[in-house]
């Protein structure tokens, strides 16, 4: 059964390659998409990451809505707990007075990086240590529709432009936290699979069954976003995938770089114990042909009730990565936008 299909891009910076044409590369896949006929686009904030270039996602999104025309374009996402709930609704106002009912605005919780870098972005330990996501969230969210009560030393400040409403509002998350508070307040909910798929399942469900209707949101809508690399043949798959599982090994025992390529990936001396971990964190990923990625991800759709399907693929050859998208928008039937 056809399900709208969407992307979510973390510029990967490839080896060989700059962090330049890792954001060129981003715009050219976000093109392709807008030309294919996926729904969303959505850039990641991640920061002191070697292999990743996606550290700002608002001036993306007015980068590639500037260069799509249909395709909607969002941060997947802000990480809320980086920047002032004001500067946050001031920017995605402006992104959705320029560019009218394309702007999606996927928040998370997490910090992007590591705790040094966090400091340096917060400012303080106090901010660093502070656990108030959701009173940050209540602050945004009273930004976008004027709703801080009377006696809030807020309640005199405006986000500018004044005119729109915030986009669309999505909670990321990897456990049921986010879950929980997307329902309760009527927001779109996206669930990451790829880090911690064990629980993709109570939390989808948990979401839908909860879910009290907004007026941005009058029914729940469930986006499961997943690692996937495809490729004709399940060999040629499992190669490519290996620049994905090196990456995340690499994240784990903290020698970060640039993405490798495969061959790069075979020749690096790996110890019997990290051949296991990778074969471990192989198992997070959707690897194989189009009839081997049907065999195993549509019964997660199903038991997930995912309303949309988000696709992460790092794959260190562009043009695998463009192929890798289009042999997914076949098998979900998605048809090209007509020019």
């Amino acid at each position: 059964m056809p399900i709208p299909l969407s992307i979510l891009d973390v510029s990967p910076v490839i080896s060989g390659a700059s962090s330049s044409q890792a954001l060129r590369n981003t715009i050219d896949l976000a093109k392709f998409a807008d030309r294919r006929g996926f729904t969303r686009f959505w850039m990641a904030e991640h920061h002191n990451s070697p292999g990743i270039a996606s550290t700002t996602p608002d001036i993306m999104i007015g980068q590639v809505a500037r260069e799509t025309e249909h395709i909607r374009v969002g941060s997947g996402g802000v990480m809320l707990p980086n920047h002032s709930p004001l500067k946050v609704a001031e920017s995605f106002k402006l992104l959705e007075a320029l560019y009218p009912d394309r702007v999606d605005l996927g928040i998370g919780r997490a910090p992007g990086t590591d705790m040094m870098t966090a400091l340096a972005l917060r400012r303080s330990q106090e901010a660093l240590q502070a656990d108030n996501f959701p009173e940050e969230l209540g602050e945004l969210l009273a930004f976008s529709n004027g709703t801080f009560p009377a006696d809030h030393p807020f309640r005199t400040i405006t986000a500018y432009p004044n005119d729109v409403k915030l986009p669309p509002i999505h909670l990321l998350g990897s456990s049921g936290f986010s879950s929980q508070l997307a329902s309760a307040l009527g927001l779109g909910f996206a669930f990451a699979h790829h880090i911690n798929g064990a629980v993709a399942i109570p939390a989808m469900q948990q979401y839908r069954q909860h879910f009290t209707p907004s007026n941005e949101f009058p029914q729940p809508h469930a986006i499961l976003a997943v690692s996937i690399i495809t490729a004709d043949t399940d060999e040629e798959a499992q190669d490519l995938a290996l620049s994905v599982q090196f990456a995340f090994l690499s994240m784990q025992t903290g020698r970060s770089g640039p993405l490798r390529s495969p061959q790069e990936v075979k020749d690096y001396p790996l110890t019997a114990l990290e051949r296991a971990q990778m074969s471990l964190i192989g198992e997070r990923h959707f690897v194989g042909s189009p009839e081997t990625i049907r065999a195993r991800l549509l019964p997660l759709i199903e038991q997930t009730e995912a309303d949309e399907l988000m696709v992460l693929s790092m794959i260190h050859n562009h043009e695998a990565r463009l192929h890798s998208y289009d042999l997914l928008a076949e098998m979900f039937e998605i048809q090209p936008v007509a020019v």
